[in-house]
């Protein structure tokens, strides 16, 4: 008897349970349909996405290595012209990047204000990666050197040489050599001794540092 009470009761849940799906497709079927196509559309649409923006980089990545090739080949101007078309329409990071290598070019060939421009812009363009903006900034300030006085390379380059900075003994050369140029030997010293006294600093960059602080020494016109 409880056997048979207990298979009555199964086959009521099972009717029961029948009915609610039945009711619950009625009434939401085309809903579910509707989520389950969203759904596949949507990763459809994503893999699509994917491999476009792979495929549209990896195209100008090739672009990119080919203009590189132009300007090891000191072909500047067609360098120049494959660069500035990555700047318009490339993809990824490669625009900025074209833009840093188009900056060098026109150093090349001797536009150091142009390349300075170039650079500073990047330097400045808050969508662009902060290691690229200090590498613009950095290299903006070393074409300065020679060109600019010291106000302008300090512009670029003093907000680098705090400890810790990737680049700062990179830019407290810069801000030395600078300095040294202008004939500021007390202020080109300071850079070369924050060089000198850290440990972190490359080995050549250090051996350069001694080295200027030792004609600064021997000028005798630092104290």
């Amino acid at each position: 008897m409880v056997q048979d009470d207990d298979s009555f009761f199964r086959e009521v849940n099972e009717e029961l349970r029948s009915d609610q799906v039945r009711f619950v497709w009625k009434r939401y079927g085309k809903i579910l349909i509707g989520l389950a196509a969203l759904i596949v559309i949507g990763t459809a649409g994503y893999r699509g996405y994917e491999y476009w923006d792979q495929h549209n980089a990896s195209q100008s990545g090739d672009r990119f290595t080919a203009a590189l090739q132009l300007a090891s080949e000191n072909k500047n101007d067609e360098a120049l012209a494959a660069l500035s078309a990555i700047e318009k329409d490339g993809t990824g990071s490669y625009p900025v990047l074209a833009r840093l290598r188009a900056s060098s070019v026109q150093a090349n060939k001797g536009d150091v204000a142009g390349a300075v421009k170039g650079l500073t812009e990047v330097g400045n363009d808050g969508k662009a990666p902060a290691a690229i903006r200090d590498l613009a900034k950095l290299r903006a300030a070393w074409l300065l050197i020679d060109t600019g006085p010291y106000e302008q390379v300090s512009a670029l380059a003093e907000g680098m040489t705090a400890p810790g900075q990737m680049l700062a003994n990179s830019a407290r050369e810069a801000l030395g050599l600078s300095a040294f140029k202008a004939g500021n030997m007390a202020q080109a010293k300071q850079w070369f001794k924050q060089i000198a006294d850290d440990s972190t600093a490359p080995r050549n960059v250090a051996n350069r540092a001694q080295i200027m602080l030792d004609n600064i020494a021997a000028s005798g016109k630092a104290p």
